[in-house]
């Protein structure tokens, strides 16, 4: 079963526990959390359901490729990342 993990700087922000959760696809395993945890999709996701511009979400040790609608596929041993994104200058 896929795992989601969250880093601890967004976890200052919102009860965010680690999780194993069923999907086959990104978006099915987010959903999965959500239901359980449902404060916290405001902090990954934005109104239209895509992710936040300040968050970054990990797929094993590849980056999301698909951000809008996250259709990246998971496998059953697949580790989900979720970690605040850094920017500047």
């Amino acid at each position: 079963m896929p795992s989601i993990t969250f880093t601890a700087n967004l976890r200052r922000h919102v009860d965010c526990p680690p999780a194993d959760v069923a999907g086959t696809t990104v978006a099915q395993c987010l959903s999965a959390y959500f239901q359980r945890y449902p404060q916290v999709r405001t902090y990954v996701l934005d109104d239209q359901g895509r992710v936040r511009r300040h968050v970054v979400v990990f797929v094993g040790s590849e980056q999301l490729l698909d951000p809008s609608t996250q259709t990246d596929a998971v496998a059953p041993a697949t580790e989900i990342t979720v970690m605040q994104a850094l920017s500047g200058g």
